[in-house]
């Protein structure tokens, strides 16, 4: 038993500790916000996508990518996205906040937290599926996130709002990473020493800054702001949902990487882009602030009992 928990903490504590880190180091000014915001483009334009490139053009040509899990992760965050809208209306009597719970219970952070969670447990095997894993259900989370927003939004929004986010996401650097690697490895064509030397020097700095900046975004008022809905919310995002999915998964007969891939992605907290996606829309922004917060902290106790639990019953 201690072994099994041993196993989970590993992979989880040293990312909390960088989390917590990054609290403190705001705390005592290290980080300021003109810090974060310029972080964070740093690692979303240019760290993230040479994270996900390395990773693919590196991957072991004599491992293959399950698909079916992908596939699997499709259709499991479709039907969750669909019952999460139909119990909206239970949660919270205010319009307004229909959209945002929705949008923060099945919205995850794979592209940061979920892929150090992956590198940390299941090394360049686990980072290639789960950076394709990401690259698929990012197309699919911003188009359902838009079309929720949009549904429950309280002032008209003009245009179509799919059309709208499938635009924006062709201009995603993360999709365009994702594609690049894609069609160069099937080039066949080697990548060039120097411009892979690059990459990994970008790569690296990527998880340990964007860890930091999200410690440092951590709202105490957003904890403390707490309610019924970012109760709810939390417990579909860190609890009711993954744990399912894991439950499911193994019966589909998924196994080992696969199946520890898709929990892990599953149990992130809540995507810190969802804040910035429901201000846009004229949302409850207090409210995305205030369960992004709660997630992330709960995460890493929830996620340690989740790759607990799969490995006591040698699922992982």
């Amino acid at each position: 038993m201690l072994s099994i928990i041993l196993f989970s903490l590993q992979i989880t504590l040293p990312i909390a500790i960088v989390v917590i880190l990054g609290i403190y180091f705001k705390k005592l000014g290290w980080i300021t916000e003109a810090f974060n915001q310029s972080a964070s483009k740093l690692v979303f334009n240019v760290g993230l996508p040479s994270l996900l490139f390395i990773n693919i053009v590196n991957a072991d040509t004599s491992t293959s990518i399950d698909w079916t899990i992908i596939i699997y992760g499709i259709c499991f965050t479709l039907v969750s996205f669909f019952a999460l809208s139909f119990m909206s209306p239970w949660v919270t009597s205010f319009r307004e906040e229909r959209g945002v719970f929705v949008q923060g219970a099945f919205r995850g952070n794979m592209g940061i937290i979920g892929i150090a969670f992956c590198i940390s447990a299941f090394g360049s095997a686990g980072a290639t599926l789960a950076a394709i894993y990401t690259g698929v259900l990012s197309l699919l989370y911003n188009v359902l996130a838009v079309v929720t927003l949009n549904r429950w939004s309280a002032q008209e929004q003009s245009g179509n709002p799919v059309v709208s986010s499938i635009v924006s996401l062709a201009k995603n650097p993360l999709i365009i990473s994702i594609i690049l690697a894609g069609v160069w490895r099937a080039s066949g064509i080697p990548v060039p020493v120097y411009l892979l030397g690059a990459a990994k020097y970008m790569a690296q700095m990527t998880l340990p800054v964007a860890l930091l900046s999200i410690g440092a975004t951590l709202s105490w008022a957003g904890l403390v702001s707490a309610g019924k809905v970012t109760a709810w919310a939390t417990l579909a995002k860190l609890v009711v949902l993954p744990y399912l999915a894991a439950v499911i998964a193994y019966l589909l007969g998924f196994r080992g990487v696969e199946l520890g891939v898709m929990y892990l992605l599953m149990a992130t907290p809540t995507a810190a882009a969802s804040y910035m996606m429901v201000r846009a829309m004229g949302g409850n922004a207090s409210l995305a602030a205030s369960i992004i917060a709660v997630t992330t902290v709960f995460s890493l106790v929830s996620t340690s009992v989740g790759l607990s639990l799969l490995k006591a019953l040698q699922w992982i």
